[in-house]
């Protein structure tokens, strides 16, 4: 019996493995999250066919398939429902899930104890299992707190009776001192709980500095650095993951935990980079902006339609820049459609400028634009285009705005450092937004404001539609 587990746990892992490196390209995408799901579903069956065929039983299989239906169909109905603009806030919930059901998997071991105390290990084995459900129960709860934190941050705010509370960003200087203090609360906690492994007060009281260390971590980062938040948060619930793992035993939960923690820090790590920040300047220097907006004091002209059509007629070269904007708006199609037009019509050579960061999720402009079945040769990463522009005849920027702020070489404020799509080097540049507010970093952008700027003031989907009509009478 030991074997064919062994077996399952091993198909399991090694369909994660495959799984994640599928995940690598936007066009083997899918298959690798089919590849995971079916791993993740090889490790239930195998993990619920032990507990039943070694001795251990199963408490009520109505539990466990009820489970399954339940939580697959919540699944289905969430990826159906939620739009593309609402992913990153859908995607920090997930990560908050999954890092309180293995928090309460660690609990749930914990309690174990209490009911029968020749459960408890001893010697070497006790300190293990008491470190890694500290550890569990303080990176899980904390991922959870933080992760709601960070989907409201991205929604902007909550509904609360009808009106609409906004999500502070909130961190004065003595937090810092706090969170370190809070840390080693957590630590002392833990040291004591393998004295006492019976004394369910420790792991309450780890549990309780766990969620208020979730937010207050999460409470002084501002809207630019949700990106690194995010990721940082989905690497956290693998390592609570793993975590659980150490404690219950299982060996496919330490690899999976162990891949997802990995992977998520080096998704981490490249976001900051993106960001130019470092993780943490990130934690404990509340970069990304304090919630302040720039008062805009100056003006532009806006343009219309068949100005833009003219313009590009003739365009050798044309880089279009998504952004934000273009999810809200959905016009994806309309891009997509933009771009045909004007390859056909003009002979126009177009690519896309992909920012890292842009849509506020890791990989957001590269889904939307596969959906609208953009050529994946044409969805070039920044470092990779920004040599280009020089040479570009129009840079057509849709909801883009913080990822082309040319405020960002400046070296002050919110956005200092962080590299940015080099839009403002092309010889036009059309910007589809609809007003010149600020981004999410709260900056005004100089790039509006440039002679050479054509602004289409208005909905994404309704700009590009109108332009597409006046290319197709040109």
């Amino acid at each position: 019996m030991e074997d064919w587990v062994s077996v399952g746990y091993l198909l399991s892992a090694a369909l994660f493995i495959f799984g994640l490196k599928k995940l690598g390209h936007p066009r083997t995408a899918p298959f690798g999250n089919q590849l995971g799901a079916i791993g993740m579903l090889v490790a239930v069956i195998t993990t619920v066919l032990q507990m039943q065929l070694t001795g251990d039983g199963v408490v009520d299989w109505t539990l466990i398939i009820g489970g399954l239906v339940l939580g697959s169909a919540i699944g289905y109905w969430l990826a159906v429902r939620v739009e593309m603009t609402g992913m990153p806030e859908l995607v920090a919930m997930f990560n908050g899930f999954g890092g309180a059901a293995s928090a309460l998997v660690a609990l749930s071991e914990i309690m174990r104890y209490l009911e029968d105390a020749s459960n408890i290990p001893e010697g070497l084995k006790l300190t293990v299992t008491m470190v890694a459900a500290g550890l569990s129960a303080l990176v899980g709860w904390m991922t959870l707190t933080g992760s709601m934190l960070a989907m409201y941050k991205l929604k902007g705010g909550i509904s609360v009776f009808g009106k609409w509370i906004k999500t502070p960003t909130w961190g004065p200087s003595w937090l810092n001192p706090v969170k370190v203090l809070l840390m080693l609360a957590v630590v002392a906690l833990i040291y004591l709980s393998i004295g006492d492994p019976t004394n369910t007060d420790y792991m309450w009281g780890i549990i309780g500095i766990s969620c208020l260390l979730g937010i207050i971590l999460v409470l002084p980062i501002g809207g630019a650095d949700m990106p690194v938040v995010v990721s940082l948060l989905n690497s956290l619930s693998g390592i609570a993951a793993a975590f659980t793992g150490f404690i219950i035993g299982n060996s496919v939960l330490i690899i999976a935990g162990s891949l997802v923690g990995a992977s998520g820090l080096i998704l981490t790590f490249i976001m900051c980079k993106a960001m130019n920040r470092t993780l943490l300047d990130v934690l404990f220097k509340s970069f990304g902006g304090s919630g302040e907006k720039a008062s805009l004091t100056r003006t532009k002209v806006g343009s219309d339609a068949d100005e833009v059509a003219m313009m590009i007629d003739g365009a050798q070269k044309v880089i279009i820049v998504p952004g934000y904007g273009m999810a809200v708006s959905q016009c994806q199609h309309q891009v997509k459609e933009f771009a045909d037009l004007i390859t056909e019509k003009f002979g126009t050579e177009v690519k896309y400028a992909i920012h890292p960061v842009a849509g506020r999720m890791p990989g957001h402009m590269n889904v939307l634009l596969a959906e609208a079945s953009v050529p994946y040769e044409q969805l070039i990463e920044m470092d990779e285009i920004n040599s280009e522009f020089p040479d570009c005849d129009v840079a057509v920027v849709i909801g883009a705005n913080d990822t082309t702020n040319p405020a960002a070489r400046s070296g002050e404020g919110p956005l200092a450092g962080m590299p940015i799509i080099d839009a403002d080097m092309a010889r036009t540049v059309v910007i589809i937004k609809r007003s010149l507010s600020v981004g999410y970093a709260g900056v005004d952008n100089d790039l509006f404001y440039e002679d050479k700027t054509m602004m289409l003031f208005g909905d994404g989907k309704a700009m590009m539609s109108q332009l597409n009509t006046a290319i197709k009478e040109i």
